[in-house]
């Protein structure tokens, strides 16, 4: 069954190929067959190769295929590496991603770029799935670039409208930022070991750099600024709000299964290096947090419901990173599978929901939906809850409450911010909630009508919800491959989970106290400057738009007419004066051919005899 390894990225590749060359052929239904059955497939063999190489008791299994390129040393493979992290990798990716697509099948119902949309989604999963089970860090980076090249032309689907172009420039160019930083830090990484296998340099680093030291923090630093790049972490986050632009399947499949977790692999991955570097492990604790709270703030500014829950996996992948700066590497990798359960569910609700409303996406043009859309709601508040960490009934408060635990026992001030994160979240996500899903419809064009899903939607919205309050509880065979997490046992350690369970119903209890039908916020939650602070993300594109944008724009304006362009318009000038010269010989008159064939072999008579 190890053999069906390769099959796992080949049969997402697969159904983009077949989609992306049929795409004027294949109706609807195979379309969607083929999109979610080719994810369905893939899931299969990754269940079945993890089972057995887990039965097997190896702790790694590579299955190589070819050398790629050799080049100075450097001979990367196209092989695949499966071990406890990649099977907990495997099972996210494959298994959201394909609940998503079956959603996504009923969802975009009607849409005329149908194969398109698949053929970018199955393209999407298959890079991630390269990404990681990839056995060296070239064969990583080509799948990490893979993702950035799905996301721009997904965020950008629906292109003809210029603001969804917008965004899905602004998401590619500011990954490429940290992408940049990451190979920068590839680059001296191979300089420095010489080689760029992620076993290998696992085993080499914590030898080569024992001491730490300038070199290996560098690298590390390298490394995070390509990690804040894909999963969105301050100073790099700006466009992910802004990648709502695309279909809500879209946002879902980014937020939860794939893009924004590579960075917290990647940094999982390659722990034994960042180990290396404890000023590089602050860093690391330190932008989590940051970018937790940051977001946290951002999104209680919010309207836009799908705003809110991007704002929100900002926040939530901030708790991961900062379990990966504090060593609790297994605490981050729960809570990445916890968060994709309940972030799957929350965008797809959310997706219901404005289709539901004829396509608003402000949670104040809502109102009344509870009653209308019962499925809908009561998953929507499954998520939301497990979202808000609610004590003990949620999978989000084990796998937060674990990374809590761990920053207090690492640093007391990271727990006390990770706590108010907890408490932020709780309160916007049940302002949310309470807007949008309680009280009488806002809206004056709004007609109540009755929830129209498929029973495959359905069942994809109830599977999360279920998955939501129980994935805690899914075995992570992560033991042989990241250090074991310490144990927090004891009186102590069962008042902070106490702790934290109350900070969370306390933040769902003011906003029911603040937000219900009737209610009224305080004057600091309420429309004027610091809502409007909170709504633009603390001001960070309008900081980026002076220190970066507005000059480089001068810059260009400047230098628009510089001797360069002088120099290329000059080459190119004299390339089309020698195609007019040459263009004027051909007159279409045989005896001028002929004379002309004649006179070419005189010449060359002459020359050679001379």
């Amino acid at each position: 069954m190890l053999g069906l390894l390769p099959w796992v990225p080949a049969l997402p590749l697969l159904g983009a190929v077949l989609l992306a060359a049929g795409h004027k052929l294949w109706p609807e239904r195979i379309a969607g067959l083929i999109g979610a059955g080719s994810i369905g497939a893939s899931a299969l063999c990754a269940l079945l190769a993890s089972q057995a190489f887990l039965a097997s008791g190896e702790p790694d299994h590579v299955v190589r295929l070819w050398t790629w390129f050799d080049v100075g040393g450097l001979a990367p493979g196209v092989a695949f590496h499966l071990d406890g992290l990649t099977v907990t990798m495997l099972g996210v990716i494959t298994g959201v991603g394909f609940l998503i697509h079956v959603f996504a099948a009923g969802y975009m119902h009607g849409e005329p770029s149908y194969c398109r949309f698949f053929a970018y989604m199955n393209l999407f999963v298959a890079a991630m799935l390269v990404l990681v089970l990839a056995d060296n860090l070239v064969l990583l980076y080509l799948g990490w670039e893979g993702v950035g090249l799905c996301s721009y032309l997904l965020i950008g689907f629906w292109y003809r409208d210029t603001a969804n172009g917008n965004a899905a420039r602004k998401a590619f160019i500011v990954t490429r930022v940290g992408d940049t930083l990451m190979a920068i830090g590839l680059l001296l990484l191979f300089r420095e070991l010489g080689t760029l296998d992620i076993q290998t340099i696992n085993d080499r680093a914590p030898f080569a750099w024992a001491d730490g030291g300038p070199l290996v923090t560098a690298i590390c630093l390298l490394l995070l600024g390509g990690a804040a790049g894909k999963s969105a972490q301050v100073p790099l986050h700006t466009w992910l709000p802004d990648a709502m632009a695309g279909p809500t399947p879209v946002s879902a499949l980014i937020h939860a299964a794939t893009m924004v977790t590579a960075g917290v692999y990647l940094i999982a991955r390659l722990h034994p290096l960042f180990l290396a570097s404890p000023l590089a492990m602050h860093v690391v604790a330190i932008v989590g947090l940051v970018t937790l709270l940051v977001a946290g703030f951002s999104a209680l500014g919010q309207n836009d419901i799908k705003r809110i829950l991007a704002y929100s996996t900002i926040s939530q992948i901030g708790y991961m990173v900062l379990a990966l700066g504090v060593g609790a590497f297994t605490a981050a990798i729960g809570h990445l599978m916890t968060h994709a359960f309940f972030k799957a569910l929350l965008f797809l609700a959310a997706g219901a929901v404005i289709h539901h409303v004829k396509d608003r996406q402000d949670i104040f043009a809502m109102g009344g939906l509870k009653d209308e859309m019962p499925i809908t709601f009561a998953t929507f508040a499954v998520g939301a809850a497990a979202l808000a960490a609610l004590p003990v009934v949620t999978a989000g408060f084990w796998s937060k409450d674990a990374i809590l635990l761990s920053a207090f026992y690492h640093q007391p001030w990271l727990w006390a911010g990770g706590l108010l994160g907890a408490f932020v979240t709780s309160l916007y996500i049940g302002r949310c909630v309470f807007i949008a899903f309680f009280g009488a419809p806002r809206s004056d064009d709004h007609t109540p009508h009755a929830e129209h899903l498929g029973v495959g939607m359905k069942a994809v919205l109830i599977g999360l919800a279920i998955l939501s309050v129980v994935g805690a509880l899914i075995p992570q065979p992560l033991s042989e491959v990241l250090p074991a997490a310490e144990p927090h046992h004891g009186w102590g350690a069962i008042g902070l989970m106490a702790l934290s369970g109350v900070i969370a119903m306390a933040g769902v209890g003011l906003a029911w106290l603040w937000f219900r039908p009737g209610a009224t916020a305080p004057a600091v939650l309420q429309p004027g400057r610091v809502m409007a602070f909170l709504h633009d993300g603390l001001g960070f594109d309008w900081l980026y738009t002076r220190l970066f944008l507005r000059p480089y724009l001068w810059l260009a304006r400047l230098w628009k007419d510089d001797w360069v362009d002088r120099l290329f318009e000059g080459l190119a000038a004299t390339a089309r004066a020698g195609h007019l010269l040459a263009s004027a010989s051909q007159t279409g008159n045989l005896r001028w051919y002929l004379g002309a064939t004649a006179g070419g072999l005189l010449l060359v008579l002459l020359v050679v005899l001379a």
